[in-house]
């Protein structure tokens, strides 16, 4: 699954007659899908390695096939889609408009098959500092995390900001490692909520505070020291909003990354009724530039993909229900970090 080159990509189209995974809301399957054909302005890849949760909620992860929601500026999983995200690969083949991409560069993007075409824009380098494994583990969930954290709660990862109390929600899983590192960086409180076999893990990423899904304080989300929380990171669902806001400061917001019905009516409801305290809907807004600022970070030490254990691509459905085990709903715990597939 190692390589000694770099490049990542944000997501791919899984064609061609190659070795794929197929999957949909009820089952997996292997099966072969046509060699895919770089396009004007994309990229055919050699997959190298795959694999991270594209939808938490559900507990999808990055091999799940999507296609866009015409009417909302996300994805969603179906199974006759192509489009995939997440994978760290090689590049075959450019096409006629790519500029800064050549075959032979390594990238991270997406899709559990062998090969794999993405948008240059999506791409960056990668360097050879930062292993494949790193790289697939880093697109969705380490933007995702950013996102919540810079534009959404407004913390300053250089560490000038306000300082704030912060909660972060399953946060032993993939966005959830990120979300920690984050916040530290930005020099501000964290209090994560994970189950006990898990708490050296996120103390290791420096949680302040930590809460056991299983005690009074971890089901009520109660912050040991007794502050109250500006921002939640909510990474898991089956939370209702009744349970966050005792907790809240005065102006405090969660921001929901589970896009549940539950999450949509509560959003809505605080919009119609003004209230202080809002819950928010993150929708992620992937970009090159700040997939390209995440690398930077892992290679200078500052950002770490936590790899939880990797598969190959004929095991495919283990990592599947691992990853789903393991962050659906938070409701076992197993997996911690990234699951990553790989050839």
């Amino acid at each position: 699954m190692e390589d000694d080159g770099p490049v990542l990509a944000l997501e791919a189209a899984c064609i061609g007659d190659i070795q794929a995974m197929v999957m949909d809301f009820k089952s997996s399957t292997h099966s072969t899908a046509s060699y895919p054909k770089a396009q004007k302005q994309s990229l055919c890849i050699r997959v190298l390695g795959c694999l991270h949760p594209t939808f938490p909620n559900s507990g999808f992860a990055v091999a799940t096939c999507t296609r866009s929601n015409p009417f909302l500026n996300f994805r969603l999983p179906f199974d006759d889609a192509k489009t995939c995200t997440d994978v760290a690969r090689e590049v075959v083949e450019v096409g006629s408009g790519v500029k800064n991409f050549k075959a032979g560069d390594k990238v991270t993007g997406g899709g559990l098959a062998e090969f794999a075409v993405a948008k240059e824009t999506l791409t960056v380098p990668r360097p050879p500092e930062v292993s494949a494994a790193e790289g697939a583990g880093l697109p969705i969930a380490g933007l995702t995390a950013h996102m919540a954290l810079t534009q959404s709660a407004g913390v300053k990862l250089d560490g000038s900001g306000p300082r704030k109390n912060i909660l972060i929600t399953s946060a032993s899983g993939s966005v959830g490692q990120f979300a920690i590192q984050f916040v530290k960086l930005g020099n501000t409180h964290v209090t994560s909520t994970c189950w006990a076999r898990n708490m050296d893990f996120v103390k290791s990423l420096g949680a302040d505070e930590i809460l056991d899904y299983k005690t009074p304080e971890g089901l009520s989300l109660k912050s040991l020291s007794g502050q109250k929380d500006d921002v939640v990171i909510h990474c898991t669902t089956g939370i209702p909003w009744s349970t966050f806001k005792p907790n809240l400061s005065a102006n405090g917001n969660v921001i929901d990354l589970t896009l549940s019905p539950g999450a949509l009516v509560s959003s809505l409801l605080k919009k119609l009724t003004f209230s202080k305290k809002q819950l928010v809907l993150l929708l992620l807004a992937a970009k090159g530039e700040n997939l390209d600022y995440l690398v930077k970070l892992v290679n200078e030490g500052k950002l770490k993909t936590v790899i939880d254990s990797k598969y190959p691509l004929s095991k495919a459905e283990d990592a599947w229900a691992n990853k789903i085990d393991g962050h659906c709903g938070a409701l076992t715990g197993h997996a911690t970090g990234t699951i990553i597939v790989g050839p």
